[in-house]
């Protein structure tokens, strides 16, 4: 130990004098600068090859610019960095710009030393894989005026501190999962609300809560864009929104906000696109004429009440989109609401809207679709060879008239991608891509994000060559060099952002260098790059290029003075010899710890027949002692839920990040080779509907699993009530789609397939947004290629789940996950369990099914939660389906990849978007005093073997 600090004591003093006799050799870079960028160069992998260079400064290393000897940017986007942001950074006082975006393996947590930055101006981090709080040191950053910190995993609340940053312009902390009231400032402490001069709140798509402030909004800011989409928020829009006048885009869809809309909204005359979708809004529609720069509008899926059709929207002369759906509009609708000149896209689904559809005349020659589905609508009138469509399917209309061509459903089927200028058709290696100037090359690709355009016709080429032509533009007045753009696949998402893929193609070579592509990144990342105006506000995520020629150099090396002269000294070449002796000590000792760390099994135990380290990706291997910490020593206050296998706690990883802790008891630990197999098992399994294995622990005797942690219970906790959660008719349907797509992906993606084997509702989680989650993999069977489509196996599973074709034969198959599925389906319509007091809910129903009735004379068994929600057609088919399930010959039965089709075609049928599954849903509940548990609760542990009760 005393000779290893006397070497290390030895390579510190080198260093020094080392650093000392580079300055006064005229090197450029300062040494306390060049100790930073030399420890995050450790730190980090995948570092551009100049990095190799001794002076930053003066013989430049990519990404780093200098103003005399200090460093005062790097740029380092879309480079697969991987590592931590280490806290030495906050030396370089100087630094006014960091930009480390698109580089998704840049994980951890940002040091709370960033704060000691006092000249950074700019901060981006956006996609990459930072986690925990953001540090409150960032109000410290006095110049800041850009901070994106937006496609990341930061947890916890937003830093009131923010509210310190007087010059702050720019505020992106979207897609993140930061939780916690909106803040505003009291007494000393500061808030949003102070942030005046700010023109930009990004902070949708994470889980804020709590009502908007009246505080927040003042007539003295200056913010253009309100973006609040996809939180938690509730309680009412406070009136003084209408008083910051600046705005253009407000988004506050997809929140738990109520009651009415207030009539300020009405002063935002600048406001061009209004998003209010999905909340709980009541009382009247409020009256938006004049607002005469309103382009866009969606208040579906709220309860209003209407005394009639509102005639206001007529004299919105700016509007392209119209979106009402579900929102309890009556009356018949008046011609002049197709007027406006710019008007695309009417949707009105879902209504009462009723009398007769006059389209003969007066209406906007953009228009394209006119959707209205689902409303009681007898006739209409319309002038033959119109252009655009329109949907009248499930209107009385169309009970008559069923064969006409607007009785069907509509299909949007456009593709677009930038042509290439007049050229045979460019054929290029497997590799390279043709860009549109027909050269082969290795372009820089991405998706853009548009979170609001203006507009709602993705057909119209117009607007992506107009795109297109703007971006070309930016970049050549920027001095960024490319050859070409390409644009392709637009979509919208389930988030209503216009999505583009972008391929941005190099100038004079097939690809670019690492200065080329982090000159493009920061472009795009510091909205350096403006769109046109109808877009509105974007942002990107870059890919990370793979294709940089080894060795390149973001500029011709040279050799300055300083190092010829310390080359000629020699007592300088054995200070640098020394030096270099003590750097590669020092980095092979760093290489070794990153070895360590990023190898989740180093620590694995020489456990007596636990066979050889496992082969994860993805998983980690915990202590028994850091497990314990993180459950608070197993505490009772972290206690979730027991069943056979033994307790689960919740815990808390470093991060931030919540798990569940499934720690086995004595009697109900497998040997070491049994339990390596498991978790080899559960690594595999990577979707959005599986339950995610994080880690694992097999250490002093333990063996403990480290799940995800899943907040919203199990489906059987929601539909008996206990969770407070209440499921109507298309929650149920996505449940079912989701829970589908999870057994889909054992079966058919998963390789060797997986069967689940006790496929119940305790086993089927949902997550904060709903999301279906299939768990609980402890019976699980992998079915190997000789086994030729079943398993012979013990009998295992859960009575009244059971397949009967497998607790005769002993033969395990796919189907017999499939009958399962088929009993959970049942469950969903009935909230009853499988077997109740001897009863099985399976043989009762078949049993009263009758046809020839509405609904199939099973009204009695139905949910009395859900009745007001059904649409008979979608029910019938659904009952049709779970039956098909239960088919007593497997042979009989659906795969699961028919079933998740029938599933979506079913929801189509209720109008539903079968991608929105994935979307975050409103979670409706019953106030009560009840304690919120866990959904890893003692029913969805439990194994039962053939001839037990599940309980």
């Amino acid at each position: 130990m005393i000779q290893t600090r006397t070497i290390q004591l030895i390579i510190s003093c080198l260093l020094i004098l080392s650093m000392q006799v580079l300055v006064q050799l005229e090197a450029l870079t300062n040494s306390g600068d060049y100790g930073v960028l030399e420890s995050l160069k450790a730190e980090w992998e995948n570092v551009p090859p100049s990095w190799d260079g001794s002076d930053p400064c003066a013989d430049p290393w990519e990404g780093i610019v200098c103003n005399n000897s200090r460093v005062i940017s790097i740029k380092l986007s879309s480079i697969n960095l991987k590592g931590e942001l280490s806290g030495d950074i906050e030396a370089l006082s100087e630094l006014q710009i960091l930009d480390l975006s698109y580089n998704k393996g840049l994980t951890g947590s940002l040091p709370q030393s960033i704060g000691n930055l006092k000249s950074l101006s700019i901060l981006i981090l956006v996609g990459c894989g930072f986690s925990g709080f953001i540090p409150d040191t960032v109000g410290s950053l006095s110049q800041l005026v850009f901070l994106s910190l937006n496609f990341n995993n930061f947890i916890g609340p937003i830093p009131a501190s923010i509210g310190n940053l007087s010059k702050l312009a720019w505020l992106d902390l979207a897609d993140n999962k930061l939780s916690g009231p909106l803040p505003v400032s009291h007494g000393s402490t500061p808030g949003l609300d102070m942030l005046v001069h700010t023109k930009h709140f990004h902070l949708g798509r994470n889980q804020l809560s709590g009502d908007i402030p009246d505080q927040l909004f003042s007539s003295n800011m200056t913010l253009k864009h309100l973006l609040l989409e996809q939180n938690q928020l509730t309680g009412k829009i406070p009136p003084t929104l209408g008083l910051v006048q600046t705005l253009e885009v407000v988004r506050l869809d997809r929140n738990s906000l109520y009651g009415s809309i207030p009539s300020t909204l009405k002063n935002l005359t600048h406001l061009g696109e209004l998003f209010l979708s999905n909340n709980e809004f009541t009382g009247p529609l409020p009256d938006l004429s004049g607002m005469n720069a309103l382009n866009y509008l969606d208040m579906s899926n709220n309860t209003f009440s209407s005394a009639g059709f509102p005639q206001w929207f007529s004299t919105l002369q700016s509007l392209t989109t119209l979106v009402m759906e579900n929102t309890q509009l009556q009356g018949e609708i008046p011609p002049t609401l197709f007027s406006p000149f710019q008007l695309q896209t009417v949707i009105l689904r879902g209504n009462e809207i009723n009398g007769i559809l006059d389209i003969e005349s007066n209406y906007s020659s953009q228009l394209k679709l006119i959707d209205l589905q689902n409303n009681s609508i007898d006739s209409f009138t319309i002038r033959p060879g119109l252009s655009f469509q329109i949907i009248l399917v499930h209107n009385p209309i169309c009970y008559e008239h069923g064969s006409e061509s607007y009785c069907g459903n509509y299909q949007m089927n456009f593709e677009y991608s930038t042509p290439q200028d007049n050229c045979f058709k460019t054929q290029c290696s497997s590799d390279q891509i043709p860009s549109p100037t027909c050269k082969c090359a290795y372009p820089y690709t991405g998706d853009l994000f548009f979170r609001a355009p203006s507009f709602s016709d993705l057909r119209n080429r117009s607007i992506y060559e107009s795109l297109q032509k703007s971006m070309i533009s930016s970049f050549s007045q920027h001095q960024v060099q490319v050859d070409s753009i390409s644009l392709s696949d637009p979509k919208k998402n389930s988030d209503d952002y216009l999505v583009l893929h972008l391929q941005i193609f190099p100038v004079g070579q097939d690809h670019f260098n690492h200065t080329g592509i982090t000159t493009i990144g920061f472009a795009l990342s510091n909205q350096t790059y403006k769109p046109p105006p109808n877009f509105g506000p974007f942002f990107f995520i870059g890919e990370s290029y793979e294709y940089f020629e080894v060795g390149s150099r973001g500029s011709q090396k040279s050799f300055p003075k300083g190092i010829i002269i310390g080359a000629a000294a020699a007592g300088a070449f054995l200070l640098i010899l020394s030096l270099i002796i003590g750097v590669l000590v020092c980095q092979k000792k760093r290489a070794q710890e990153a070895v360590r760390k990023s190898d989740p099994f180093a620590t694995w135990d020489s456990i007596k027949d636990s066979g050889s380290v496992p082969q994860l990706k993805g998983v980690k291997c915990y202590t028994f002692e850091e497990l314990k910490q993180y459950t608070n020593n197993f505490s009772e206050s972290n206690y979730i839920g027991s069943g056979g296998y033994g307790k689960v706690y919740r815990g808390t990883l470093p991060d931030g990040q919540l798990v569940a802790i499934k720690r086995a008891e004595q009697g109900s630990k497998q040997g070491a080779l049994e339990f390596k197999t498991e978790i080899e098992l559960l690594s595999r399994f990577h979707h959005k509907n599986v339950v995610s294995l994080v880690g694992f622990c097999l250490r002093q005797g333990e063996q403990m699993l480290v799940y995800e942690y899943i907040p919203n219970r199990s489906l059987k906790e929601c539909l008996s009530g206990k969770s407070g959660i209440k499921l109507d008719w298309k929650r149920r349907l996505r449940v079912a789609l989701g829970a589908a797509k999870g057994l889909q992906y054992l079966h058919d993606h998963v390789d060797p397939p997986i069967i689940h084997r006790d496929i119940k509702s305790n086993n089927i989680l949902l997550d904060e947004r709903l999301n279906a989650k299939v768990a609980d993999f402890g019976l699980s069977k992998s079915m190997s290629e000789p086994e030729k489509g079943y398993v012979s196996t013990q009998v295992k599973g859960t009575m009244g789940y059971m397949d009967p074709e497998y607790y005769t034969t002993q033969q395990l198959t796919e189907k017999s996950d499939v009958y399962s599925f088929g009993v959970v389906l049942l469950e969903l319509i009935t909230a009853r369990s499988p077997i109740v007091r001897g009863k099985y809910i399976v043989k009762e129903l078949k049993q009263a099914i009758d046809k020839s009735k509405d609904m199939y004379n099973i009204d009695d068994f139905v949910d009395p939660a859900i009745p007001s929600s059904l649409t008979p057609i979608s029910f019938r088919k659904f009952v049709d389906l779970a039956f098909m399930c239960l088919e007593e010959a497997g042979a009989h039965r659906p795969t699961m990849s028919e079933v998740v089709k029938e599933i979506e075609n079913i929801m189509e049928i209720d109008g539903m978007n079968t991608c929105a599954e994935s979307r975050s849903t409103s979670v409706s509940r019953e106030v009560t005093s009840a304690t919120f548990d866990h959904p890893y609760s003692e029913e969805s542990l439990i194994h039962c073997s053939a001839g037990t009760t599940s309980r």
